[in-house]
């Protein structure tokens, strides 16, 4: 083993383009911050990039570890059933590899700081009826 770990932030994914640029930034951060870390993103949606195929991105390019972080607020069905039967799945394919299921967001007192800054930001905001559609 050559003890090569690679992270794969997983979304839920969105037809409407652009969905994902805060968890693709996310992932930009996390490559900054921890160089040389192999940080790839996919989604669950059917745009993709799917898991199969960035899952087997990273163990051709050496990968023997893999730590999928699904980037999910709350422990709903994908996190308890969908993502874990996708990974046990693919885990088959790869019997040298140690696939993780990273913990989900969740709570945390960051998040909560975030809410908090992103409400007062908001008290300034139009109200909805003058909202532009675009």
């Amino acid at each position: 083993m050559n003890n090569k770990e690679a992270v794969i932030l997983m979304g839920h994914g969105s037809r409407v383009p652009g969905a994902g640029e805060g968890m693709e930034k996310v992932a930009q951060w996390l490559k900054e911050k921890r160089p040389g870390a192999v940080i790839e993103i996919c989604y669950m949606s059917e745009l993709g990039p799917h898991f199969q195929e960035i899952l087997e991105k990273c163990v051709r390019e050496g990968a023997d570890k893999v730590i999928v972080m699904p980037y999910f607020l709350h422990l709903g069905i994908h996190l308890r059933e969908d993502i874990p039967a996708m990974m046990e799945t693919e885990a088959k394919k790869y019997p040298g590899l140690t696939l993780i299921l990273g913990r989900h967001l969740g709570f945390d007192e960051s998040l909560a700081e975030l809410v908090g800054k992103r409400l007062d930001e908001s008290r300034e905001l139009n109200d909805i009826r003058e909202r532009k559609h675009s």
